[in-house]
């Protein structure tokens, strides 16, 4: 069992990496649409790998998130908040995987 947590528990932590990779390039460009849409990108991208390492249940609940509306003006806080959101899914399911018998 421990074979199959430690590269999923790799694999998610890499993905935290990425995401904020992304959050931080579109800091530096000072372009929140072209950040957005490569989050969208990821978010796409993660769905099926996260049913290969981790399974189909939770790669639904990942797929079923839906950022909300925000009201703040600041395109760059908005889009920290949804990169925020998918952040808090895979430290959670990280950490319900390191808690798995």
């Amino acid at each position: 069992m421990a074979d199959k947590i430690n590269p999923a528990l790799d694999f998610i932590q890499a993905q935290i990496k990425e995401l904020d990779a992304l959050l931080l390039q579109a800091t530096k460009d000072l372009n929140t649409v072209a950040g957005a849409e490569r989050v969208g990108k990821w978010k796409a991208r993660l769905v099926p790998l996260l049913a290969q390492q981790v399974g189909q249940q939770e790669a639904k609940r990942f797929a079923e998130i839906k950022t909300g509306p925000s009201f703040t003006n600041d395109l760059l806080e908005e889009l920290g908040d949804d990169v925020e959101v998918y952040r808090e899914f895979l430290v959670a399911l990280a950490e319900q995987i390191k808690k798995a018998p």
